[in-house]
This record gives C-alpha cells, sequence and structure tokens, in this order.
C-alpha cells in the first residue's frame, strides 16, 4: 500500500523490502537464540537470589550503564553515522581508525570514574558505602563495555551480519555458563563478577571478528593530522551522549524512587517484568535497529527516499511487533512461571500493560532515528534526550508513587503514545515526513488487534478472557504471515 509513492521507485522499494526482510530476519534469529540463553539466566537468577537479588543487579547495570554512557562521549554511536555515511574506502578506514583510538580514550575514562568515586556511588546506590570495592570491579566491567560498543558500532556499519551475530551469542553464553555458577556459589556477590564476564566475553569476540575484517591500521595515525574527523565524531557524539546519558540517568533514578518509595523487592519486581518484556519485544528492535539505521544514513539527505525508508520499515514494524505483544500478553502467566519464579506472579497486570506500551514504542521507533541519521544535533537533543526522557521520568514517577508497581505500565503506555504524536509532528514539521497509506493502515490494524488481547485479559471470566485473547492472537500470527508472504513473494518475482 505504497500508493503514494512514484512509480518509477518500484525497483528500488522491492530491492529495499528485500534488504529489510533479510537483515531483520537474519538478526531476529540470532536474537531469539540470545533471549533463550539469557531468559534461561534470568530464570536461574530469580530462583537463586529472589527478587532482592534481581533489585540490586539491576541497580549495579543501572550505574554501570550510566557511567558507560557519559565516558564514551557518544562516539560509538557518532562513529557508526560516520562510517556508514561514506562510500569512499580510504575516507571510511580513515574513521574507523580515528574511531578505535578514541575509544580506547572513553574506555579509560569510564574505569576511571568507577575506581574515583566508587565510595560515593555505593552511598548514591544503596545508601551505604558497603559496596565500594564492587564499584572498582565494575569499572573494569565500564572498561570492557565501552570499548566493545565502539567495536560493535563499526562491525554494524560495514554491515558485518555474521560476525555481530557470532559474537553476541557468545556473550549471551557466556552471561549463562559464567554468570549462573557464580550465582549459586557466591550469591549476592557474584552480581559485579558476572557482569565483568559478560563484557570481557564480548570485547575479546568483537576484537577478533573486527580483526578479521581486514581493518588496515594506520601506523602514523596523528591527532592533530586527523582532529577534523575526530571533532565532527565528538560534536554529534556528545549531543548524543547526553541524550542516552539522560535517558540511562533517568532510569537509574526511577529505580532509586522506586527503591526509596517502595522497596528493593519492588525495585526486583519491577525489573523482572522490565526484563521479560523487553527481552520478548528485543527479538524485533535489537533485529530492526542493527539493520534499519546504516540504511537510513545512506539516505537521510533525500527527504523523499527518507520518508519511503521509514513508511517501509513501519510497516515490517507493525506486521512483527502485533503478534509478538498479543502472545506476550496472552502467555504472561506462563511466562513468569518458566522464567522467573512463583514469588513473581503479582507482576502478571504489570507485564500485560508493558506489553500494550511496546506495540506503541515499536510504532514510534522508525520515527525516532530521523533526526539522528539527520545528524540533527538540537533537534536530536530536544527531542529525545530531554522531553521524551522528562516525560518517561515524570511519568513514572508519578504513576508509582499513585498507583504502585502497576503504575509503571500505565506510564510507560501513556509515554509511548506522546511520543508517536512527539515525533510524527518534529518530523513532519522539519522534513516533510508523513505516513504512507500502507503504513497507516497496517498501525491502525496492528493497534486494534493488540488492544483487543490486552483488555480481553482483564475479563473477570477466565474462559472467556482467553478465548478472546487465543483469537486475537490467532488473527495476528495470520495477519502478519499473509503481509510477511505477499511481500517475499514479491521479492522472489523480481
Amino acid at each position: 500500500m505504497e500508493d503514494d509513492q512514484p512509480k518509477n521507485t518500484e525497483t528500488k522499494k522491492i530491492s529495499s523490502y528485500r534488504d529489510i526482510l533479510k537483515g531483520t530476519s537474519y538478526f531476529g534469529g540470532v536474537q531469539i537464540l540470545n533471549i533463550i540463553v539469557t531468559l534461561i539466566r534470568g530464570k536461574f537468577v530469580a530462583v537463586i537470589l529472589g527478587p532482592e537479588g534481581m533489585g540490586i543487579n539491576s541497580l549495579f547495570n543501572s550505574a554501570s550503564n550510566t557511567i558507560q554512557r557519559l565516558s564514551s562521549l557518544g562516539a560509538n554511536q557518532s562513529a557508526l553515522r560516520e562510517i556508514a555515511a561514506t562510500d569512499n574506502l580510504t575516507e571510511k578506514n580513515l574513521i574507523i581508525n580515528s574511531s578505535l583510538k578514541l575509544f580506547r580514550i572513553t574506555s579509560l575514562l569510564g574505569l576511571l570514574i568507577c575506581v574515583a568515586f566508587c565510595v560515593p556511588l555505593s552511598r548514591l546506590t544503596f545508601g551505604n558505602s558497603d559496596m565500594w570495592w564492587q564499584f572498582m570491579i565494575l569499572g573494569a566491567a565500564v572498561f570492557f563495555g565501552i570499548y566493545s560498543a565502539g567495536e560493535l558500532s563499526v562491525l554494524q556499519a560495514l554491515h558485518e551480519v555474521k560476525k555481530i551475530s557470532r559474537a553476541s551469542i557468545v556473550g549471551s553464553l557466556s552471561g549463562l555458563i559464567i554468570g549462573v555458577p557464580l550465582y549459586y556459589i557466591f550469591g549476592f556477590i557474584a552480581i559485579v563478577p558476572a557482569i565483568l564476564a559478560i563484557t570481557l566475553a564480548l570485547f575479546i569476540f568483537y576484537s577478533y571478528n573486527l580483526h578479521k575484517c581486514g581493518i588496515k591500521s594506520i601506523s602514523l595515525f596523528s591527532w592533530k593530522f586527523n582532529k577534523e574527523i575526530i571533532r565532527k565524531i565528538l560534536l554529534l557524539g556528545i549531543v548524543l551522549m547526553a541524550g542516552d546519558l539522560i535517558t540511562t540517568l533517568f532510569g537509574y533514578i526511577i529505580n532509586l524512587f522506586v527503591r526509596i518509595y517502595g522497596s528493593m523487592d519492588e525495585v526486583g519486581l519491577y525489573q523482572a517484568a522490565n526484563s521479560v518484556t523487553n527481552q520478548y519485544a528485543g527479538i524485533i528492535f535489537s533485529a530492526l535497529a542493527m539493520d534499519y539505521f546504516p540504511r537510513l544514513s545512506k539516505v537521510a539527505d533525500n527527504n523523499s527516499l527518507m520518508t519511503m525508508a521509514v513508511n517501509r520499515q513501519s510497516e515490517v514494524v507493525a506486521w512483527l511487533i502485533t503478534p509478538a505483544m498479543t502472545l506476550l500478553i496472552l502467555t504472561t502467566p506462563l511466562l513468569i512461571r518458566v522464567l522467573l519464579a512463583e514469588s513473581f506472579h503479582q507482576i502478571s497486570p504489570l507485564m500485560r500493560w508493558m506489553g500494550l506500551g511496546m506495540m506503541l514504542r515499536a510504532f514510534s521507533f522508525p520515527m525516532a532515528y530521523i533526526t539522528f541519521a539527520k545528524g540533527n544535533k538540537k533537534v536530536f537533543f530536544m527531542l529525545e534526550g530531554v522531553t521524551a526522557n522528562v516525560m518517561t521520568l515524570t511519568l513514572s514517577c508519578v504513576g508509582f508513587y499513585f498507583f504502585g508497581l502497576i503504575g509503571l505500565g500505565y506510564a510507560l503506555v501513556a509515554d509511548n503514545a506522546f511520543c508517536i504524536i512527539l515525533y510524527y509532528f518534529v518530523n513532519h514539521r522539519l522534513y516533510g515526513y508523513k505516513f504512507s497509506s500502507g503504513a497507516a493502515y497496517n498501525y491502525v490494524a496492528g493497534a486494534l488487534l493488540v488492544c483487543i488481547c490486552f483488555f480481553a485479559a482483564f475479563i473477570p471470566n477466565p474462559w472467556i478472557s482467553y478465548i478472546v485473547m487465543s483469537l486475537s492472537s490467532l488473527i495476528a500470527i495470520i495477519w502478519s504471515v499473509i503481509n510477511l508472504k505477499a511481500k517475499i513473494k514479491d521479492i522472489k518475482a523480481s
């Protein structure tokens, strides 16, 4: 349903759908394996450590992510854009070498922050200084985390699908094989060493796969000679870092808010719901993000091509997220029993609200990348870094304060509904972006099916509830398969 597009773009359209579906299917298959491994690890963590342990794990991860965002200066994301946007091999190689040297410095910065501020970080996070030595160990995890994120961005920009996939599988398996025995033997004390083990494994395998790409090191590299490239990466990177830092910092504050006005158990319950929901939806988000942004960066300078790329991605998003979220809502009690433990049964309503919120997040997903791909630093920062994050923090804190855990689900739905309107309005005004008839139709159809399933979950009669949820899930799957098969058929015919 791309009737609003010029006929002479039909060949390009078919090719673009081929790229979208090929990249999504490959990354999606690997992501499914990663998520299965992660969920198995989460099950062990839930059983061994319980809600309190998951809460402590969440706080350490939030602190680590915040420090990584601050120290990285956004260099990995801005480097990805610069590498993907150029086709000149010499220039591309120069940007890669500049970026890798920059990653070494930002990694050391993260390590130094953890070591220098280990006592204040412990007091801020846990209310005492007992965990200072854990934060010193966390510094090593931050070092490897920053550098491996930089290496991942280079592989992503080079579209090294297989190498990224293999390395990510190794990272997931490391968390399971190394982390779980540590939790079992040492309990809470093993949380930070397990985080370190995962980041170290990713660092090793990303480095190995990057070396296999045959990137030539510039032996006479000069910071002075390459200052323009470094300046360009850092200018955009610092803006991205500021936006990312606010996102991570606000997530950290939400966890602290729940701990202060609730309990450590409630932090664990919230993160358990968040983890399962994000892992479930992550099959789609991770697969799309890896493939989508490099392609969007190549056409970002042409508003017409950019609009077509975003709308095609929007259609694929609707076909994939709709059955995923109806199944999440339908199987929530089963997922809790299988992936967590009986003590987590109370998060069932929260997870269903999060499923509805994730659908809305998926709908805003393709539009959220536009200002980033355009390199519009000011608009990206105000839109993604400030406005969206302030709304998330405000709604989450207000929701939890007045409604408890379920209020965080209300907040997620309201927040993502707001983001759809915000992203559309800004991108329409600045770049002339508008939904194609195909994107609009698929969004409405997908939202209708998910909403029917969601409201059916709260029908008092369990038989009627599960019949309606099952039917809406079945219809969503059939609708998605029909659309994907039709598109694949068109691709093969070409």
